[in-house]
């Protein structure tokens, strides 16, 4: 498994499916910087979005896109689907994997919807398992007025399981997930966002260390750096990582790095096995 992170919540997972190469986007916000609206209204942290352009190496990453896949898209959530991603996925005909709430939201928009079953795990089309775990993005009265999506676990034969958790705060169903399942990776967003009033609507660095001590995998941490209501800086995150002693799990990479993770020795032959069956 090859994960580039492009930008924000935007990253590319490359595996094989079938002898063929399969490029995996997640969430893509894809329009210039400044580009896009401002998510908070008073104070000097104001600025419109997004903070920084796509790296020198997102046109290559997305060169290599065949498929693509929504945590959550609506009441205007164009950090993880903006107009941009809406161009790029249409124009290219990239097939969209989404849960049934974004079906026809999507398929409005031109975009070609491969809807999963729903909850539950279930069988993914580019081989293995998948399995949506629920979103909780944000906590108190600002939560109602949030679009809460799906993080999703995904489990492709020989390849390392991968949890993207999307946008969410440390739930039971999150902690469940990398207490109960321990994925091999963990995509965690830290950006500590919030609006101008109300609680956090996503993890922050404490919340992103409190979840690494339940997971013995890796931990990759991104949503950072790019928005102008999410405070949370990577240096915090290393520092805390660091401090913990899990700095050796962790990646808060750069936007445009890449790093490739193997399939771990000891789940290898258990995963040959259910491929076999499968």
């Amino acid at each position: 498994m090859l994960i580039t992170q492009l930008r924000n919540a935007t990253v590319l997972l490359e595996f094989q499916h079938a002898g063929r190469p399969v490029g995996l986007l997640v969430d893509p916000m894809l329009a210039p910087r400044g580009s896009l609206p401002a998510l908070r209204y008073l104070g000097t942290r104001r600025q419109r979005n997004p903070l920084v352009d796509l790296p020198a190496e997102a046109d290559a990453a997305l060169q290599r896109v065949t498929h693509a896949l929504i945590t959550h898209c609506q009441r205007g959530h164009f950090d993880h689907l903006d107009r941009a991603g809406k161009q790029f996925l249409r124009e290219r005909q990239i097939p969209v994997f989404c849960m049934p709430h974004d079906a026809a939201y999507l398929a409005q928009r031109g975009l070609q919807v491969l809807p999963l079953a729903g909850e539950g795990r279930q069988r993914f089309a580019l081989g293995g398992h998948v399995t949506p775990v629920a979103c909780t993005h944000g906590r108190g009265w600002v939560a109602r007025f949030m679009e809460h999506g799906h993080g999703y676990l995904l489990e492709l034969p020989g390849e390392p399981s991968v949890y993207l958790a999307g946008d969410t705060v440390l739930t039971p169903p999150v902690r469940d997930c990398l207490q109960r399942l321990q994925p091999d990776v963990a995509v965690l967003p830290a950006g500590g966002a919030r609006f101008d009033l109300g609680a956090d609507i996503l993890m922050d660095a404490a919340e992103v260390a409190q979840a690494a001590a339940l997971t013995t995998g890796a931990v990759v941490v991104n949503h950072l750096e790019a928005l102008d209501h999410c405070p949370t800086t990577r240096a915090q995150v290393r520092a805390l990582a660091q401090h913990g002693g899990w700095a050796h799990r962790l990646w808060v990479p750069e936007d445009g790095e890449c790093r490739h993770y193997p399939v771990p020795t000891v789940k290898s032959d258990a995963m040959n096995s259910v491929a076999a069956e499968a």
